[in-house]
This record gives C-alpha cells, structure tokens and sequence, in this order.
C-alpha cells in the first residue's frame, strides 16, 4: 500500500468554480495555468504543485482521492473545510 504521493490541485471557493474550471480542463486548458489563474491556495505559485506527502497529512476527503482514484485523471470538485478541490494524482509510492 502506498504511503506517500505526489499531487496537484485547484482550490476555489465554491462548487460552480470548480466545475465551469473542470469544463475548460476538459476542453484541453492547462492544469497549471488555471492553477496559477484561480486557485487561491499558496500551491498556486507553483502551479498547483503540492509536492510529496504522506498518507494522513491532508484532509480526509483530499486523501481519499490521492490514494485511492486512479493517476492522471483530475477528480473532483471534492469538498473540504478549505473549499472545492480538483486534484490530480501524479505518482503513488
């Protein structure tokens, strides 16, 4: 079982951002540049990088999609305490 991972995301505010955002990532926009564009999580700077994390360091909801949804594809909008996610999970380890 993987422990640690390695993802990006999108946070925005509510439930619409999140999808009108997933709509023009469907249509082949840039993760990273919508990250940098309207995300307001510090991570935005980087692109929506988060880095490497361990299991358990993120909320719940956010776990349970980097550990458990497939790689590659973004997931969301997932809710949290923070806001509306999208994430995408680039390596498992």
């Amino acid at each position: 079982m993987a422990n640690r991972a390695c993802a990006r995301h999108i946070l925005v505010k509510t439930q619409d951002q999140a999808e009108a955002i997933k709509k023009q990532l469907k249509r082949g926009a840039d993760f990273g540049k919508l990250a940098k564009k309207h995300s307001f999580c510090p991570s935005a700077k980087r692109f929506g990088d988060l880095g490497e994390f361990r299991r358990g360091q993120m909320v719940k909801p956010f776990d349970d999609v980097v550990f458990k949804k497939p790689l590659h594809i973004v997931h969301g909008p997932i809710k949290t305490k923070f806001g509306w996610h999208l994430i995408e999970t680039i390596y498992r380890k």
